[in-house]
């Protein structure tokens, strides 16, 4: 906590399963499912195809590459990110889905390296192997002493927030949820007696009342609010009504951010009633290069968010953004041609639909800048 404000770190997917746990110290069974790639190793061969040898087995840290000199220099209050990988050794595949990301819980220490203070665990991958698998998972991520929202055994620990004290004797509320828009099953909705995720049909209304309502049962003042949500479409940058409606909403009832992923690739920002929207921080770890089909996206290119907020009054007092490449499956700086090209599809993006603009520093930190309006 620097000058009574506090600085948040958060990013999208996390995906250690698959081909990033082939790599790691104790890989799992690789065998899959899917269509096309049956061994998880064939996605580091992909990989390695593009952009050269990795080498094997990598050391725990490095799938995050420079993200951790990043955050260690940053020294961030909490860090949040979305843990898309069920951590399991279970063989039982869920059925209807085409793809399933696990890892080894023997890689935990992979995880671990980036210091999360909250895994958010409501996407449409933590379920993979069904509720034997998230049992596993939830078990060993507790074992390992890191915090987890939005899954759980039953519904009210899916929906219970994981709090992160701060100095100055405030605290961090996360609650996570997913969307059915984002490809979670209906049938993975935690109840009062089986275990899954904090589920949402759609974003509405009604769901916002609901998740603000708990928040206001736990917050105090000086606490920041943090609603961390899995939704919409893979690719685009398109966003629906729904979705700016479920973010005013909790804005409105008292949340303090709204952290939102799912996408390959970063979506528009909005700054509303000075509280910041990440409608989709994009992925961050995973097992995706050499895949080819959406190279428009750029999904290569990968942002760190680093959130100032007042915890007095709950709004962004500064938002920076660091673009990293994913190269060999490991997070290293963009170059300048490509931190341009992100600022210029963010700015162009968010400023056709929120009025927002991001701006280039001459380190190649991108800084978002909203209207006078809707600034704190």
């Amino acid at each position: 906590m620097r000058g009574g404000l506090v600085t948040l770190f958060l990013c999208g997917d996390v995906m250690l399963g698959r081909g990033v746990d082939q790599i790691l110290p104790h890989p799992g069974d690789p065998a899959l499912r899917e269509t096309y790639v049956r061994d998880a190793r064939g996605y580091v061969e992909l990989a390695e195809a593009v952009n050269g040898p990795i080498p094997r087995p990598v050391g725990f840290s490095w799938p995050w590459g420079e993200a951790l000199r990043i955050l260690d220099q940053a020294a961030p209050d909490a860090r949040i990110l979305n843990l898309e990988t069920s951590v399991t050794r279970a063989g039982r595949f869920a059925p209807g889905k085409a793809v399933h990301y696990r890892m080894s819980p023997a890689n935990l220490p992979c995880l671990a390296a980036a210091r999360p203070d909250v895994c958010v665990l409501a996407n449409n991958h933590v379920l993979d192997f069904g509720t034997g698998g998230l049992d596993e998972t939830l078990g060993a991520l507790a074992g390992a002493k890191l915090r987890t929202a939005g899954a759980g055994r039953d519904e009210d620990e899916a929906n219970r927030p994981a709090i992160v004290p701060v100095d100055g004797g405030g605290r961090v509320l996360v609650l996570s949820c997913g969307t059915a828009s984002s490809g979670i099953p209906h049938g993975w909705a935690a109840t009062g007696g089986r275990g899954g995720v904090a589920f949402l049909a759609k974003p509405s209304g009604a769901a916002a009342a609901r998740i603000t309502g708990r928040v206001r049962q736990v917050k105090r003042p000086g606490d920041i609010a943090v609603v961390s949500v899995h939704w919409g479409a893979n690719w685009g940058y398109g966003i629906s009504r729904d979705e700016v409606g479920f973010a005013h909403a909790l804005v409105d009832g008292g949340v303090d951010l709204v952290h939102g992923h799912s996408s390959h690739h970063p979506r528009p920002m909005e700054v509303y009633r000075g509280k910041l929207v990440l409608y989709g921080c994009g992925d961050f770890v995973d097992d995706y290069e050499g895949i080819s089909g959406y190279e428009r996206f750029r999904d290569d290119l990968r942002l760190l968010y680093l959130v100032t907020v007042d915890p007095g009054t709950g709004t962004s007092a500064a938002v920076r953004m660091v673009p990293l490449q994913a190269r060999r499956m490991r997070l290293e700086r963009a170059c300048r041609a490509d931190e341009e090209w992100l600022r210029a599809v963010l700015d162009r993006f968010g400023s056709r639909d929120f009025g927002s603009h991001v701006v280039r520093e001459p380190d190649g930190t991108l800084l978002l800048r909203s209207p006078p309006e809707r600034q704190p």
